[in-house]
């Protein structure tokens, strides 16, 4: 399977959010496209998986001009800025259960403990996403968009914003791409460099260019090592003709084309602060109860729900302390 853009652009109220832009990738492939931010890499994540339409330019799915939606259906956008990055107030177990809700999949606390203690990653579910590093949060995010059967392609956009070495949510795309995924990772030039591209600093005219395909890799299987190849590429590679494709169509909003994208100026404002919770697992006595949890993933107190100002079964009261005397 492959998503094809030719001559992709798309205009903002002052100048392009995205210059004129081809690029082709595969499931089963990593692209690594740089550029400076503010200068295209939203916009291109979000025509390229269907969630914009480009002012110029065709995207193709398999060869085929497809609706939005069919595109939306097989691709993720993960962790892009003022789109689908999560809320920093948010636990890591928060975000986990919000991602395998949407994913379809079970979201129970005893479901989030188990997808957590498979990714070695029980000691950080109390953390705030944005306490994490940079390797953990992309490498997290990342596998809750895998999550979904139906999504054969991801785009990761600048995950070296929240630092730490390129290495490692590099390896993370590798790692998504020899499951048979393709993945596009965006990120900035000096990145780049240290992944191995051969690209000169950007000076004068060079800093407004929009992002292009510097490294693309094929992991492949770990038991065939010949097939795990590198191509540093001074250009994106020709689309190839390709076959017919079967829609699968998600009930995504699509992003209005009159709203101009705000390509990672400034951060998203940070809501009402909460108080950092850990996502205890739920009890014994509990793991039956199938009721799933609230989208919002706050959930409001019940009776049956001990408040700041009601004893716990665990806690005794006045009147049991003094009994106890």
């Amino acid at each position: 399977m492959q998503i094809t853009l030719s001559g992709v652009r798309v205009e903002g109220r002052r100048e392009p959010m995205l210059e004129a832009t081809d690029l082709a990738w595969s499931t089963g492939e990593c692209l690594l496209v740089a550029g400076e931010p503010g200068h295209g890499h939203t916009a291109l994540a979000l025509v390229a998986t269907g969630r914009f339409t480009p002012s110029d330019g065709t995207v193709r799915l398999d060869g085929d001009v497809v609706p939005p939606s069919a595109l939306r259906a097989r691709t993720a956008v993960v962790d892009v800025p003022g789109i689908s990055e999560p809320d920093d107030a948010l636990s890591l177990a928060d975000v986990v259960a919000e991602g395998l809700a949407l994913a379809g999949r079970r979201s129970l606390p005893r479901d989030v403990t188990r997808w957590l203690e498979e990714r070695s990653l029980t000691e950080e579910r109390g953390r705030r996403v944005d306490q994490l590093t940079g390797a953990v949060r992309t490498a997290a995010l990342a596998a809750l968009a895998a999550e979904n059967p139906d999504v054969r392609f991801v785009v990761l956009t600048l995950p070296d914003r929240h630092g730490g070495e390129p290495a490692g949510w590099w390896e993370t795309a590798r790692e998504l791409a020899a499951s048979g995924l393709g993945v596009l990772v965006q990120c900035t030039r000096s990145s780049a460099r240290e992944l191995g591209a051969d690209l000169p600093p950007a000076r004068g005219q060079s800093i407004h260019e929009p992002p292009q395909v510097v490294l693309r890799e094929t992991p492949g299987a770990a038991t065939a090592p010949s097939d795990n190849e590198t191509h540093v590429l001074p250009a994106a590679a020709p689309p190839p003709e390709a076959t017919a494709v079967v829609p699968v169509v998600a009930p995504e909003p699509e992003v209005d084309g009159d709203v101009e994208i705000e390509d990672e100026l400034e951060p998203s404002p940070d809501p009402d602060p909460r108080a950092e919770e850990d996502v205890d697992e739920a009890p014994e006595a509990a793991a039956d109860d199938d009721t799933p949890i609230h989208d919002t993933l706050v959930a409001a107190p019940s009776d049956d729900q001990p408040t700041d100002d009601q004893p716990t079964d665990d806690q005794p009261t006045d009147e049991t302390q003094e009994e106890a005397r």
